[in-house]
């Protein structure tokens, strides 16, 4: 009879432990970054090097101190796709990381197909934002454009 309720007190803390760790990745780091945010200030990095400043509308992000990979946003810009790729630096590699379910202006896994089949274009924003971690836009046709940072080859060294 005592091995019943050690075995349902160890499957209880398993479980209390279980949505704890859920509630920290999921929810517990992440905090909105406001529009006026430094992180807010998105760049394109020239086909020269330079960082030009991007024109962004209705901006919503997402960010945390915990690592440099769990930055997200979505915006708008009015940056036509033609005039993008003839004069900013296309991203060779974008894997857009997912980001919490709460935050559903951003879709990763959609974005990834997106990227591959052509239907948008990966810039890099801004090369070490943060040691090993680039920062890469998104942009499609209609100006709808999202944000991620992710690995460089130098963080695989």
């Amino acid at each position: 009879m005592n091995g019943k309720y050690i075995g349902g007190g160890i499957v209880l803390i398993a479980l209390a432990f279980g949505a704890g760790v859920y509630y920290a990745q999921e929810y517990g780091y992440y905090q909105t970054v406001s529009a006026t945010a430094p992180a807010a200030a998105i760049t394109l990095a020239e086909l020269g090097g330079a960082l030009d400043p991007l024109d962004v509308a209705g901006y919503q992000g997402i960010d945390a101190d915990s690592s440099p990979l769990r930055y997200r946003a979505c915006f708008r810009t009015d940056l036509s796709l033609p005039t993008a790729t003839e004069t900013f630096q296309v991203y060779d590699a974008p894997t857009p990381l997912i980001g919490p379910k709460w935050f559903d202006c951003y879709d990763a896994k959609r974005i990834g197909a997106d990227l591959e089949a052509g239907r948008a274009v990966a810039f890099l924003s801004q090369h070490d934002i943060h040691p090993g971690v680039d920062r890469v836009v998104a942009i499609y046709p209609d100006g709808q454009a999202y944000v991620w940072h992710q690995l460089n080859s130098e963080a695989e060294k």
